[in-house]
């Protein structure tokens, strides 16, 4: 049996603006969440602070605190570029694990999240960099799991890799898109401090590829949408290639102030970017499925103005 308890403290600092003429309209913006967590547990688990599963050791009860799972962000907006408009953010937190010292949780070391470039058009937009699988950007939002999605560790697609994509849009009111993206192979093995190795899915040496559809309405800047996906991806064992495959579905519906998000999927070989090994001891891959809900208050800005989530309360324009 184990009972956690995690107590949340976040203080959001005020984005910091800077501008050049507003004929220009290029902006600069900086946004930080200090985040405070305090966590007991009367059991042995993975990770004290950010608790994904329970341990096979012995039961070990602990309280706690941690200020790792604070987060920085850079974003750079630009009116002209390509005859459209261009977005790039840069998101880093101090999850990336602690120096060996006796500070060690106080101690934590930067990590990169999120890195992308964004092009858009009126009924078109590129995206290039780091960021969240094409057919499954929806993770539920806790400030009690920042580090790591919730449901990390229970089926959750959520890794963020290397990728491009290109969307194409038709209509106003209801608004159909289609979408693909190329993403970086990955089976989430883990690599050494500095120097990497190719994983089973980069000796595959294809890429991944996704298609999502997806139909949305109301606000352009904070639209519901309903949309299904698809993956298509290889892992390599030895000189056999098993296919990593699935089918998804995702919605985002806004009331009022409440913000609903579900996402399901169906699959097998994902491996770890869907939070646990899917490759079975046999070498067979393992099929997966699994539905995820989350209902929430949305805090002014928390959506970018493509359409996407921000984790964080931004300046309104």
């Amino acid at each position: 049996m184990r009972a956690t308890l995690l107590v949340s403290l976040a203080v959001v600092a005020l984005p910091l603006a800077a501008q050049t003429p507003p004929s220009a309209k290029r902006t600069i913006e900086l946004t930080g969440l200090v985040l405070v967590n305090g966590f007991f547990t009367n059991a042995r688990v993975n990770n004290s602070d950010v608790p994904q599963f329970v341990d096979s050791l012995a039961p070990a009860s602990a309280v706690g605190g941690t200020i790792r799972q604070t987060r920085l962000g850079l974003l750079v907006t630009e009116p002209d570029v390509l005859r459209g408009s261009f977005s790039g953010e840069v998101d880093v937190d101090f999850y990336g694990g602690q120096q060996p010292s006796s500070g060690g949780r106080t101690f934590p070391l930067l990590r990169l999240r999120r890195a992308v470039g964004i092009v858009s058009w009126e009924h078109a937009q590129v995206l290039f960099g780091q960021e969240s699988p094409l057919v499954a950007e929806r993770s539920p939002r806790s400030l009690a799991s920042v580090g790591f999605p919730d449901f990390a560790g229970a089926g959750n697609l959520w890794l963020w890799l290397p990728q491009f994509r290109a969307t194409l849009e038709q209509g106003y009111t209801l608004r159909l898109a289609e979408q693909v993206a190329v993403l970086a192979p990955t089976s989430g093995t883990a690599q050494g401090l500095f120097n990497t190795q190719p994983d089973s899915a980069e000796r595959s040496r294809r890429p991944y590829l996704q298609a999502r559809v997806r139909l949305a309405w109301g606000p352009t800047d904070d639209p519901s949408e309903v949309a299904i996906g698809g993956h298509l991806g290889w892992l390599a064992s030895g000189d056999t290639l098993f296919q990593s495959r699935a089918v998804t579905a995702d919605a985002r519906v806004k009331v009022g102030p409440v913000e609903l998000l579900a996402e399901a999927f169906s699959g097998k070989a994902l491996a770890d970017w869907a939070g646990a090994g899917s490759v079975r001891t046999s070498g067979r891959p393992a099929r997966r499925s699994a539905p995820k809900a989350a209902g929430s208050a949305q805090h002014p800005g928390q959506t970018r103005s493509d359409g996407r989530r921000r984790l964080w309360p931004r300046r309104s324009r």
